[in-house]
């Protein structure tokens, strides 16, 4: 029987055939306590044939990423989402702008490989603060903003030898993972490990401290700059995997990635720190000290860090030598919590909007009530990661039991905070109380004007990305819609200026399609757009339907009067029908019309 094209063409072997030969070879070497299931067995995604007798990248786009990015601008949009930390925000946007402007610069140059001297040591960068203070959210939001691939690792996972735990390169192999196995965009990627403080030797020189050390050695290559195998040779699957390509092509399988433009970031607490860095300015004299003396906060103190402070508390001088950009980020006070839980960007109270959003009920919150939560959280020590916690105990009673109710709006007051179960149980009472209805209305005008004030006073910034700015009805319907979802008013900004180009987009289509000119009026363009600003379907879609008849309407308007553009106004678009027939009988009974026929 003759083979079939595709399978000739493709050659490759069975992967339950491939998954009991992996089974075999782990049967015999381990027994039967290790079993491999669902093995795939394909091409290397992001990789193409050549004639070399290797497989190599294909040429791949990396438009994506934001490589001529200022630091103004990054600092503006980290204000925006990370409250406080403004000497870390400062540092952080500037040197990694200035990492990735400097990649640009030897690509214009056409010299990737001959950086020298000062343009071969990368801004690599070390984070110093407690925990919940921002520092992960920090580097995410950078992350995607640029546009770059993003892995977190964490420290205290990685061993030495790489086989407890895992390998200092698998942060690597994980970026090219993250970018969907395009090299050309992991080689650009951000690779951010915590608790980087957890591997500092404590000086002894047996047991722990080793591997400690020996995990800071395995570092420097990867932050410098190394070639990484993305095959692991102790991977079986990887194994089989290369024999197959082998066996198809004749080709040797080449999977590697270049660390030389992978920034990296470690950050930790590193608690007693800040008593070295205490007992070397003391050592300089009386003058210091009592510089020392004014510095209240730890945060204060750390900023004073220098690289004989790092290396004292337990990291190798080579190690240290590869981080050269210290970052500090402070504590975090009432005052800072309460603003996380005011900016409409944080995720503390929009998400909880959201969890009872999907049970039909609409939740505000006074700001009043918003204060004594940050008062709450900020006993528990943990920075903003205590919002969350103080939020669900709060709440978890209410998100349990309103569902099943007849509330379907209610608000969180400095009362509730105080007294939740005897809240709860008052609401049941009286589930429609109109003093609640009220309290309820006022906190969410009072939200909206606050909303359209900071859209308002950002409208030029508006004007300079998306090069238009909305006003008026549309900025109301903005706001109503990010209110409604439990979004940003910016990602709701940036929705409705999508939609709108695409009932544009419409207006070309119909010309294209039935050689008639149409024009939605403001007011009609407003009201599509407010029609499909909170739905799932594109605003293209919505005008389809809505006037799918028109063109067959507007030529017999146009044989009557011989117009061939037709300005189409708010009332069409709220009854499309009505407005079409009104006009082909006014076009038919008008004296003008029956001339120009």
């Amino acid at each position: 029987m003759q083979e079939d094209d595709t399978t000739k063409a493709t050659n490759l072997p069975d992967p339950k055939e491939i998954e009991r030969e992996i089974n075999e070879f782990l049967a015999n070497k381990y027994g039967n306590r290790i079993r491999v299931m669902g093995t795939q067995i394909g091409p290397w995604p992001g990789t193409e044939e050549s004639g070399t007798g290797e497989t190599v990248l294909g040429d791949r786009t990396t438009s994506s990423i934001r490589f001529a990015m200022k630091p103004a601008e990054l600092h503006e949009y980290l204000d925006r989402f990370v409250i406080r930390q403004d000497s870390a925000k400062e540092i952080l946007a500037t040197k990694i702008c200035t990492h990735f402007n400097r990649i640009r610069h030897y690509q214009q140059k056409g010299e990737p490989d001959e950086r020298e001297g000062i343009g071969r040591i990368k801004s690599n960068i070390i984070l110093i603060g407690p925990t919940g203070v921002g520092k992960t959210y920090l580097i995410k939001l950078i992350a995607k903003k640029i546009g770059v691939p993003f892995v977190k690792g964490d420290a205290t996972k990685f061993s030495e030898t790489g086989y407890v735990g895992g390998d200092v390169e698998d942060l690597v192999r994980d970026l090219v993972q993250a970018a969907d196995g395009d090299i050309d965009q992991a080689k650009y990627g951000i690779i951010y490990i915590d608790e980087i403080d957890k591997i500092a030797s404590s000086g002894n020189i047996i047991g722990l401290d080793v591997s400690r050390t020996g995990v800071q050695r395995n570092l420097l290559k990867p932050m410098e700059e190394t070639e990484v195998d993305l095959k692991v040779a102790h991977d079986p699957v990887s194994l089989m995997e290369a024999a197959a390509h082998f066996q198809k092509t004749g080709k040797r399988l080449k999977r590697t990635i270049n660390t030389r433009d992978i920034l990296f970031i470690v950050s930790g607490a590193f608690d007693g720190l800040d008593e070295i860095i205490s007992k070397r300015i003391s050592r300089k004299g009386l003058g210091f000290e009592a510089v020392l003396k004014q510095k209240e906060y730890r945060s204060d103190v750390l900023r004073e860090v220098k690289s004989e402070d790092l290396i004292e508390f337990g990291f190798e001088s080579e190690f240290v030598g590869r981080l050269p950009v210290i970052a500090v980020l402070d504590d975090l006070d009432v005052d800072d919590l309460y603003k996380i839980l005011k900016n409409e960007y944080s995720s503390v109270v929009t998400a909880k909007k959201q969890d009872f959003k999907s049970y039909g009920i609409d939740i505000r919150f006074t700001n009043e009530a918003l204060r004594r939560i940050a008062e709450q959280a900020s006993l528990e020590k943990t920075g903003a990661r205590a919002l969350v916690s103080c939020m669900e105990r709060l709440l978890v009673s209410f998100e349990r039991v309103l569902p099943s109710s007849e509330v379907n709006r209610f608000t969180v007051t400095d009362e509730l905070v105080e007294n939740p179960r005897g809240y709860l149980q008052e609401m049941l009472a009286d589930e429609n109380h109109p003093a609640r209805g009220s309290i309820f209305d006022a906190v969410d005008t009072a939200e909206r004007v606050e909303r359209l004030a900071e859209l308002d006073a950002r409208c030029g910034e508006f004007r300079k990305h998306y090069g238009d700015v909305l006003c008026g009805a549309a900025l109301e319907a903005v706001v109503d819609a990010a209110i409604k979802e439990g979004v940003s008013s910016e990602t709701m900004y940036q929705k409705y200026l999508k939609l709108q180009n695409e009932v544009h987009a419409f207006e070309e289509e119909f010309f294209r399609l039935y050689g008639l000119k149409i024009r939605f009026s403001m007011d009609a363009l407003h009201e599509l757009v407010r029609l499909v600003l909170t739905g799932s379907e594109e605003a293209l879609i919505v005008c389809r339907k809505i006037f799918q008849n028109y063109h067959h309407g507007l030529k017999l308007v146009m044989e009557r009067s011989g117009d061939k553009e037709f300005t189409i106004p708010k009332e069409a678009v709220k009854n499309p029908e009505r407005f079409l027939n009104d006009m082909i009988q006014k076009t038919y009974s008008h004296p003008d019309a029956e001339a120009a026929s």
